[in-house]
């Protein structure tokens, strides 16, 4: 019978699981999230979003390329949930399409008021500071407020449809001035630690719809 000598066990850091290096690039994902929606990409070092984690300092290269590289990284996971948010908002087919769109306000504003309007926009903030950033942000930011432009758009064409707004309304075109007024009211919540610019804007936004 053939004996079985055990096998010597390595000293050191057990191996790797193979989901772990999966697991510690979405933490950072994550950190990286919560830092630029406070703070914005200039003021976030990549040191901050380690500590953040627990991650060792260098280790960061490992999961991406640069900081440019993780920045758009967090630009795309950004607009996949918040692209995820507009479609249970605005696809939210128990409401009238305008109860919708307050229904995505009451939202925001109930995030924003758990972190004591400390977060805001990413998109957003990205978009303020847009001059020190690098210039491959500039396209990505505008396919996002596109795409939220387009996801509203939609649900106002519905409204049009339900006889909720005047037939003479351009959607695309208040979809439009809607994130851009949206995005300002954001900023002015920060500012205010209140969410009254958000219901401001909101309020006016919907009385101007009502306009022929």
């Amino acid at each position: 019978m053939e004996i079985q000598h055990p096998v010597a066990r390595r000293r050191g850091r057990p191996p790797k699981r193979p989901d772990e290096t999966l697991e510690t690039r979405e933490l950072l994902i994550r950190a990286g999230l919560e830092a630029l929606t406070e703070k914005g990409f200039s003021a976030t070092g990549i040191d901050e979003v380690l500590k953040r984690v627990g991650v060792p300092k260098g280790s960061f290269y490992h999961y991406f390329e640069s900081k440019e590289a993780f920045g758009a990284e967090l630009i795309d996971r950004y607009a996949s949930y918040f692209a995820y948010k507009l479609d249970r908002h605005f696809n939210d087919q128990s409401r009238k399409p305008l109860d919708r769109l307050s229904a995505f306000v009451e939202d925001a504003r109930g995030g924003m008021a758990r972190h004591d309007f400390r977060r805001g926009c990413l998109i957003g903030n990205l978009g303020q500071e847009m001059a020190a950033l690098p210039e491959s942000f500039r396209a990505r930011l505008n396919a996002v407020f596109c795409d939220w432009e387009r996801r509203l758009a939609c649900c106002l064409e519905t409204a049009k449809e339900a006889g909720e707004i005047p037939a003479v309304v351009d959607c695309a075109q208040q979809a439009t001035f809607f994130w851009i007024g949206w995005e300002g009211a954001v900023l002015r919540a920060k500012l205010e630690r209140s969410a009254k610019p958000l219901e401001i804007f909101a309020r006016g936004f919907l009385a101007g719809l009502q306009r022929p």
